[in-house]
């Protein structure tokens, strides 16, 4: 992971400057979480988390950044043991709770929690939003461009169309974790241990002096791996070239028209000219809209492309993703524990330490219900938030890809099928306690918020 102490916004660091000049370190717990679920989305899939903890365990100031923070001029003013001493020596020394990747959450319930110094809790805020806002924009969209499959594979192939060459990589990783089978990304897939997957552009074609050479070059090269893209010229014409030249590819690729109708009659020649089990990929601006319809329509497509609505989020690029102090020790380190929140109109927060109960009916979920950590949850009901760093180090090894994708898997099947669907989904139960509302209640009323 590059160095990111300085990847974040100019106030974290002059907040946290100003937390060490007038000495509030006391311990603090900032929490993560979403306002609202975007248009069309009944559920979110966290994701994430990884690369949070990873950026927690190594945050580090290096000289070079202490000397650029000293020559900037609104630091003109904090005292050089700020730079010398606390810079120098700073180590990410808080406790993480976070729900698993790949598990549904739902507004506001936190996604993850900070439990640290106050300066040190304060200045990992833009990356924190920044890695788990982006990979759970595109997890949960994944989830759903697989649902909308219906058991048909999608593969991710959006990193042309993603806002970065690391965007591109993360979003592959959450798209994996979604439920993906497959990226095109070909770091991504070493990476994380997944399937590199991929076809050949219309250059490959245009490049050959005709369809037939191009075909045939591309199997004899890439063999029972070949998968031949059909639109470039005539899409029918080139499906005939195929059965008449011998040819046997593992698949053949649509991009473009009418998939429905072309996939059918693409189907029809193949299966007429004994390619009956060479596959259909079909790719060209899918959403899960259009993967619904297809698949509700029977057509005889095999296995879906997607790229930039996925990798961008493109229904909901802005999750609304927020992290926000809500308590804090007062009268130094060591003191009393006190509920904050924040009362800002169409911004209000929930205020103290949290936890997040999900309930079940058998094998189920029937609610989530949030309220104080310290309180005791519904009988039955399991904990989402688990701690996964303490005193600045991870609990556990981390999970691999594939093992997240299953438990994206499990999870998102415990939710009701009717907060699911694609179209007209249920909204999903989410319940304060008794104790976490009469707390805001009270903070509501009093003139200050402690």
């Amino acid at each position: 992971m590059e160095r990111l102490a300085l990847a974040t916004d100019l106030y974290e660091l002059t907040m946290m400057a100003g937390y060490y000049s007038k000495g509030l370190l006391a311990r603090a717990t900032f929490e993560l979480h979403v306002r609202a679920l975007p248009p069309h989305r009944s559920f979110l899939v966290a994701a994430g988390l990884e690369q949070a903890v990873e950026y927690l365990e190594q945050l580090r100031f290096t000289s070079e950044d202490i000397a650029y923070l000293r020559g900037l001029p609104q630091f003109e003013g904090v005292r050089a043991s700020f730079f010398d001493e606390y810079l120098t020596q700073f180590r990410f020394s808080g406790t993480v709770w976070a729900v698993d990747e790949g598990t549904p959450v739902f507004p506001p319930a936190p996604l993850l929690r900070v439990t640290a110094p106050l300066p040190e809790a304060q200045v990992v805020e833009t990356v924190l939003l920044a890695y788990v806002g982006f990979q759970t924009s595109v997890a949960s969209r994944a989830v759903r461009m697989v649902n909308a499959a219906a058991g048909r594979p999608v593969v991710e192939f959006g990193s042309r169309r993603s806002h970065g060459v690391e965007a591109g990589l993360y979003a592959a990783r959450a798209a994996l974790i979604g439920g993906c089978r497959a990226t095109s990304n070909v770091e991504a897939a070493r990476r994380f241990g997944e399937p590199a997957s991929g076809t050949m552009a219309h250059s490959w074609i245009m490049a050959h002096d005709d369809e037939d050479s191009a075909f045939r070059d591309f199997e004899e090269i890439f063999d029972g791996h070949a998968v031949l893209l059909l639109d470039t010229y005539d899409t029918l014409a080139a499906t005939r070239r195929i059965v008449a030249s011998g040819l046997k590819p593992s698949a053949v690729r649509l991009d473009s028209g009418d998939l429905d109708a072309e996939s059918r009659a693409v189907r029809r020649i193949l299966d007429a000219g004994g390619l009956s089990a060479t596959r259909i990929f079909a790719s060209g601006d899918l959403d899960e809209w259009r993967i619904a319809d297809l698949v509700g329509n029977g057509a005889p497509v095999d296995a879906f492309g997607v790229g930039g609505a996925l990798t961008t989020s493109s229904d909901a690029p802005l999750l609304g993703g927020v992290y926000k102090i809500v308590a804090m020790e007062r009268g130094g380190p060591g003191g009393d524990v006190v509920p904050m929140m924040k009362r800002s109109p169409g911004k209000e927060t929930l205020p103290g330490i949290k936890q997040v109960w999900r309930t079940f009916a058998g094998d189920s979920a029937t609610g989530d219900v949030i309220g104080l950590a310290d309180e005791r949850g519904p009988s039955g009901a399991q904990p989402l938030l688990k701690c996964v760093m303490s005193e600045g180090r991870r609990v556990d090894a981390p999970k691999s890809v594939a093992q997240l994708r299953a438990g994206c898997s499990r999870y998102v099947e415990q939710l009701p099928p009717a907060v699911r669907r694609l179209r007209g989904a249920d909204r999903y139960p989410v319940t304060l306690t008794p104790t976490l509302r009469a707390t805001a209640d009270a903070l509501n009323k009093s003139p200050s918020e402690f």
